[in-house]
């Protein structure tokens, strides 16, 4: 059993978003995402896989295929294979999102 705390990779830069792996393997990836306000990860798919991400601080909004959501503390999101998906940091403070990409 590995035990990791979601707060030991969360580190923001002010040059840009940033990407902390807690666990990988060959089918499935768990990494923590943080930006801070205006920063934004650009529109994009990820084929042949599912996301499910978790907020774990801030608010900001998530778009997928162009379904624009504001998303706050707790809320679960789930974006599915071709489908194009995209974060920006709208608020006032860091925003760290907790995701894991599952392989098909």
């Amino acid at each position: 059993m590995d035990i990791r705390n979601a707060t030991e990779v969360q580190d923001y830069q002010e040059s840009r978003f940033t990407k902390n792996i807690l666990y990988q393997n060959d089918k499935s990836t768990a990494f923590v995402l943080n930006f801070l306000p205006g920063q934004m990860l650009p529109p994009h798919p990820h084929p042949n896989a599912h996301v499910y991400l978790y907020t774990i601080e801030g608010t900001g909004t998530c778009t997928i295929d162009g379904d624009e959501q504001v998303i706050s503390v707790k809320d679960v999101i789930h974006c599915e294979n071709q489908q194009i998906l995209s974060i920006e940091n709208t608020g006032e403070g860091p925003l760290s999102i907790y995701v894991v990409l599952a392989k098909e």
